[in-house]
């Protein structure tokens, strides 16, 4: 449906965009990620006409954008922009009306009536159906910007950053609706700010930084820790939510480096806790065994920290787990045990050596008790080596 080839752009003496290769399917709902800066508005821009790239090719269905009149490109194409202000104080439905320009010529003087009442039912703007644009808030706006663009009924839509200026019950609404359109056999595109929320709806995402595209894939494989921490420069935990099971990303300040490597063991939300807290602080943190699908193992692999993981229903201590603890326990200073599932087996490990390295420190902390204080406050932890 949407195809960008090796695209190029350079506005004045900065290269916008570098060798960008993008698809988008139909039924199939793109999200494209990064800081500002990175392109993406640019992008969207050349694939709907308004910049001609220096180098590349965008198609929208077989047809080269740059070689096609801007009307039948309007008949291919939406685009629901990220600046929400009119030039006009139009009625809501006088701008929604717009959206049909494209499908109008000297022969065809049809209102397309219909595709205005469904975009604006689609959207929820009904009721403003006779206000001015003007007196609408931002994030009514944007509801009515779209509407106009579901009005345009193309193959194709692009949206920059759809869900600023919007609650949190219209974020969700509007890239539901989006959603319910590719299932319908559309193909969507969207800069989004909100990784979550991009995570959560959208199949593939691209992660675009400095004009190229670093990364392309489902959101669980683009959106890891050391990714975002490249493009964005700042240190992130990638966890799962609970509720979606798609990723989850928060921000983090800056993060100190520590030479200690801490063992967590036990899974649950007290090994979540202690993983997180420990990473946090700046130390090398490693988990295990716990459970497939432990709450904790996804915090350690969010982390992107290393995590021995055992059947959930099966036997925990098998020869291949235990080798693997060991070669994790090989290079640690201090093993937290936090009581949760999977712990007895780490403690006596750490505690014995294994069987390829000497004893590990082992401290248990207490429910509610902070992990890092414990290993930070612990002298044998910190003493010199005196053997």
């Amino acid at each position: 449906m949407i195809r960008v080839e090796g695209l190029e752009l350079t506005l004045g003496d900065s290269d916008v965009l570098t060798g960008v290769d993008l698809r988008v399917g139909k039924g199939e709902f793109v999200g494209l990620v990064g800081p500002n800066g990175a392109g993406k508005t640019t992008l969207l821009r050349c694939i709907n006409g308004v910049l001609e790239p220096d180098g590349g090719a965008v198609r929208v269905e077989g047809r080269r954008v740059a070689e096609t009149p801007a009307d039948a490109v309007s008949r291919l194409v939406a685009t629901v922009p990220q600046d929400g202000s009119v030039a006009f104080d139009f009625t809501v439905e006088r701008l929604v009306e717009m959206g049909r320009t494209p499908h109008r010529s000297r022969l065809d003087w049809s209102d397309g009536s219909d595709a205005v009442e469904e975009a604006m039912e689609r959207t929820g703007v009904t009721r403003f159906r006779e206000r001015g644009v003007g007196s609408l808030s931002g994030g009514e706006r944007r509801r009515v910007l779209l509407a106009r663009a579901l009005a345009q009924e193309t193959p194709a839509l692009l949206l920059d950053e759809p869900t600023a200026s919007l609650d949190i019950d219209h974020q969700v609404r509007v890239l539901g609706l989006v959603t319910d359109l590719v299932s319908e056999g559309q193909a969507a595109l969207a800069a989004i700010h909100d990784l979550d929320l991009a995570a959560r709806f959208c199949d593939r995402v691209c992660l675009l930084s400095t004009g190229e595209i670093r990364a392309a894939g489902p959101p669980a494989e683009v959106l890891t820790a050391d990714a975002l921490e490249t493009v964005f420069g700042t240190a992130a935990a990638v966890g799962v939510d609970p509720a979606t099971g798609t990723p989850t990303v928060t921000a983090l300040r800056d993060r100190p480096e520590r030479d200690l490597h801490v063992h967590v063991a036990g899974g649950g939300r007290a090994g979540a806790r202690a993983v997180s807290a420990l990473w946090r602080a700046g130390c090398v943190v490693s988990l295990g065994p716990v459970p497939a699908g432990d709450v904790a193992a996804e915090t350690a692999r969010g982390l992107d920290c290393p995590v021995v993981t055992a059947p959930a229903f099966g036997e925990p201590e098998t020869p291949a787990v235990t080798e693997e603890l060991d070669r994790l326990l090989g290079g640690v200073a201090v093993c937290v045990d936090t009581g949760g599932p999977g712990s007895d087996i780490a403690r006596e490990r750490a505690e014995t050596g294994g069987r390829a390295r000497g004893p590990s420190r082992v401290l248990s902390v207490a429910e509610g008790e902070n992990p890092v204080a414990a290993v930070l406050d612990d002298d044998e932890v910190f003493a010199p080596d005196t053997a």
